[in-house]
């Protein structure tokens, strides 16, 4: 049974290990620095469908299949799957998962979505309700523009704080923890954020609304781990951008914990090249997803991370609560993952 530490977090008693993953992405992300590591680029974003939410559910599906594909294994031996994407009523997901037939848990994090699925995931494996279960999340710029900013046709100018919405997904297969040989990541501790709301109210500027979240999780974290940024080769977030990751490191220098450039990896920034055009860097659900399974597991498998602390962040925003001059509050959700050799 999991150890409750602190306010927050709990750690494992049966971490559970990582036994595939996969990413898949649109042309843009597959012209990125990260472009050949990814399973499939789809250099035509519609997917081969009639709308851009239909392709982003083909999307999710792909990067799940594959991902189980990778493992030799098939949907009906998955016991859940657990995922979301930032659609209203998580159309994405939950359509595609019509033709996965694997049992559903639809979760809602904003772009958090992946670090919030690994966490319940990993809870209900080292809980006994599961011996293997699947993790996922996605986004597509079209389908994320038409729904909270403006439509595409209108060509409307970006300010220099917005960011890139990741036409992506990324699918993560966790198995409860046995004595399986060779090298693998493994989730030892999971640290559910709170919603934080610093007042931000502009949707083109996410990284604002979500850094003090991603702060106040890494602080809460550490205290209730009794652990530092020393503790970890990276701390890595997942789409703060540049805007957001300066303001991180900023809050926690504020509050006596340093987070050194070189230890923080931010997905956002990893994802797009500078002459890519895409502002601030890289967002939405897919992002930390795609790049948590493109490059961060297979550098730790490759041991060239031995222990990271994933802190994936969302803006908690819709177009009600727009219209209706709400603030954006911001979360995120952490998931410690360390290399295990059996």
């Amino acid at each position: 049974m999991a150890e409750r530490m602190g306010k927050q977090t709990s750690r494992l008693s049966r971490p559970p290990r990582v036994e595939s993953f996969a990413a898949c992405v649109g042309k843009k992300e597959g012209h990125g620095p990260l472009g050949s590591l990814f399973d499939e680029v789809h250099e035509d974003d519609t997917l081969g469908q009639k709308n851009w939410e239909k392709a982003e559910s083909a999307l999710f599906g792909a990067a799940v299949n594959r991902c189980l594909e990778k493992a030799n294994l098939k949907p009906e031996n998955a016991r859940f799957l657990l995922g979301g994407d930032l659609l209203n009523q998580l159309a994405a997901s939950c359509f595609a998962c019509r033709d996965l037939g694997i049992p559903f848990l639809g979760l809602f994090g904003a772009c958090s979505t992946m670090a919030e699925s690994l966490a319940v995931g990993s809870m209900l494996l080292d809980g006994g309700s599961a011996d293997r279960l699947v993790c996922a999340a996605s986004s597509h710029f079209c389908t994320a523009e038409r729904q909270f900013r403006f439509p595409l046709e209108l060509g409307t100018q970006r300010p220099p704080s917005a960011q890139w919405t990741v036409t992506g997904a990324g699918a993560v297969l966790l198995h409860e923890q046995d004595m399986a040989a060779g090298v693998y990541p493994a989730v030892t501790h999971v640290t559910v954020g709170k919603p934080i709301d610093f007042g931000v109210t502009d949707a083109n500027n996410m990284g604002a609304a979500m850094a003090p979240a991603a702060a106040a999780t890494i602080r809460q974290h550490f205290y209730d781990a009794s652990r530092t940024v020393d503790d970890y080769d990276f701390i890595v977030t997942g789409d703060l951008g540049r805007v957001g990751s300066e303001l991180l490191r900023e809050l926690l220098k504020k509050e006596g914990a340093s987070l050194p450039e070189k230890k923080h990896i931010d997905c956002g920034l990893q994802i797009f090249a500078p002459e890519q055009d895409s502002h601030a860097g890289g967002s939405g659900c897919g992002c930390s997803a795609s790049v948590l399974c493109a490059k961060l597991l297979p550098d730790m498998i490759a041991g060239r991370i031995r222990r990271m602390l994933f802190v994936a962040t969302g803006a908690l925003m819709s177009t009600t609560t727009g219209n209706e001059g709400e603030n954006i509050p911001g979360i995120a959700h952490a998931v410690a993952f360390e290399r295990m050799e059996a």
